[in-house]
């Protein structure tokens, strides 16, 4: 790594990482409990999941302002679950 990218590099604690990492595990699970419903046709009409994108909406949500918002309308269940929305 060179200097320049090296200066420029994002510094962030264990703890935070650590948080991120929660986040996304907590929406990978959600999701794959979905498929788990919509295969038992316990969920009706179209599921997309968001399994693999978990850092987007992660690294999203984290760095709003609290005056800002999110409008999403596909793969959105990892946006909602970081938004206080509850899983049950």
């Amino acid at each position: 790594m060179n200097e320049i990218s090296r200066a420029h590099k994002p510094k962030m604690s264990r703890e935070h990482a650590f948080a991120l990492l929660h986040q996304m595990l907590r929406i990978r699970r959600f999701e794959e409990r979905c498929v788990e419903l919509y295969t038992q046709e316990k969920i009706r009409g179209f599921l997309h999941v968001c399994i693999g994108e978990e850092a987007v909406g992660t690294g999203v949500m984290h760095n709003l302002r609290a005056d800002e918002a999110v409008i999403s309308t596909y793969r959105e269940h990892g946006h909602a679950l970081l938004n206080r929305i509850s899983m049950e």
